[in-house]
């Protein structure tokens, strides 16, 4: 989830969502691109979806962060970013896609449940509050808004289970959005030493 100005938020790729607005999706096997979608991605994940994929491996946080993360830090970004590592195969394909789908599916991220729509938080710059903002992005290639179910936002949510995704995903913007200087005084903390850039 991103935090978006309201100027970005006008100039954004992809179809902005009205609350009520509805949106043709649906994936399954049957569509002619399933699985197309798990490759070559910069995935990121938020802490929420961690703790959510790392249970479902039976891996503590160090582990499933050393087998399955890339850790990032970009200027201007105070906090790392954290990416699921793709597979080093010529598709570079999600770790954890099968021929069947998606092993970890119940445990699913943040971003692949709520995939085709992006969400992100728009601050008003007079300090008044925030608002949800979002977009239906699928790809190019994706055959899955032919299909003819049609739904809301909140339908789409609720469908994929995703309320506490969004919520705590949410929590996680809101806590990044507090820290637009560095949080940290111009030292690195001890615990970033650590990490792999």
């Amino acid at each position: 989830m991103k935090i978006i100005t309201p100027d970005a938020a006008v100039i954004r790729d992809g179809k902005r969502l009205a609350e009520e607005d509805r949106f043709r999706f649906d994936c399954h096997a049957g569509v002619s691109c399933f699985n197309q979608c798990c490759r070559n991605l910069n995935l990121f994940l938020y802490p929420y979806d961690v703790l959510r994929l790392k249970n479902s491996l039976g891996l503590s946080a160090a582990m499933f962060i050393d087998q399955y993360v890339d850790v990032v830090m970009r200027e201007g970004n105070y906090f790392p970013d954290v990416l699921l590592s793709m597979s080093e195969t010529k598709e570079k394909t999600c770790p954890f896609l099968t021929d069947a789908g998606c092993a970890v599916y119940s445990d699913r991220s943040y971003s692949c449940r709520m995939f085709p729509v992006e969400q992100g938080l728009q601050y008003d710059g007079a300090g008044a509050g925030e608002r949800m903002v979002c977009f239906f992005r699928p790809p190019d290639f994706c055959r899955g808004r032919d299909e003819a179910r049609a739904l809301t936002v909140t339908e789409w949510i609720a469908d994929q289970d995703a309320m506490g995704y969004v919520r705590m995903t949410q929590k996680w913007a809101q806590t990044k959005a507090l820290f637009t200087a560095d949080p940290w005084g111009g030292s690195v903390p001890m615990s970033a030493t650590r990490l792999r850039w």
